[in-house]
């Protein structure tokens, strides 16, 4: 891969995953119906499309309370999980696949020992916290995001934990490590891949457009 020493969220950070397949929106490329093709997904197949012809992003930038209560809190995350593993994060800008025609990349909230794992960080509602406690599983919800950055990166685990510092000590923190499973890193690649042809394909529809206009 190729790593974009940005700090994230910064106008240089935007720039690098312009018109990129990210983690973020892994769960989107993954969403499936009954019948025809989720209305999610197709949104995110036009966004990446219109990203690639005007150079701008196309990125929802409304934050909700939760959202910032999160960025807010992101520091004390790092801090809580340092001092219950032990471990140093590294933070990360932004990972773009190792080969320059793959439009895709990714934005782990941390990397440990040199890529050899990640870090994923979320800062929810306390209700949400709570379930994750319960299930003692990986959230379903971040499973393609996992999938994505496990891709991306080669790392071989995932530390997934859930903070929320609004309860007792004891229970302000949920972590589980997800060993790398390369079937499953595989079929997702696969997806995604067929995926980023379907936004070349439409790219191509356009400027055959294009070049009828200018016949």
């Amino acid at each position: 891969m190729k790593i974009v020493n940005v700090a994230q969220r910064s106008p240089e950070w935007v720039a690098a995953r312009l018109g990129r397949f990210t983690g973020s929106q892994a769960s989107e490329m993954c969403a499936t119906i009954k019948t025809g093709e989720a209305a999610v997904r197709r949104d995110l197949r036009m966004r990446l499309v219109c990203e690639r012809l005007t150079g701008v992003s196309q990125d929802d930038t409304f934050q909700s309370d939760a959202m910032k209560r999160g960025l807010e809190l992101e520091a004390t995350a790092f801090a809580a999980y340092e001092a219950l593993t032990g471990h140093v994060v590294q933070r990360v800008g932004f990972c773009a696949h190792e080969h320059p025609d793959v439009l895709a990349g990714c934005s782990p909230d941390g990397q440990l020992d040199n890529f050899k794992g990640l870090l994923s960080l979320k800062c929810p509602k306390t209700t949400t916290h709570v379930s994750y406690m319960r299930a003692e599983v990986m959230p379903a919800l971040y499973v393609p995001q996992m999938l994505h950055e496990l891709w991306i990166t080669g790392a071989q685990y995932y530390d997934f934990m859930s903070f929320d510092d609004r309860l007792p000590a004891d229970l302000q923190t949920f972590l589980i490590r997800v060993p790398r499973v390369q079937a499953a890193v595989d079929d997702y690649a696969e997806r995604a891949m067929d995926f980023l042809e379907e936004v070349t394909l439409e790219i191509d529809a356009i400027n055959e457009i294009r070049k009828r206009r200018a016949a």
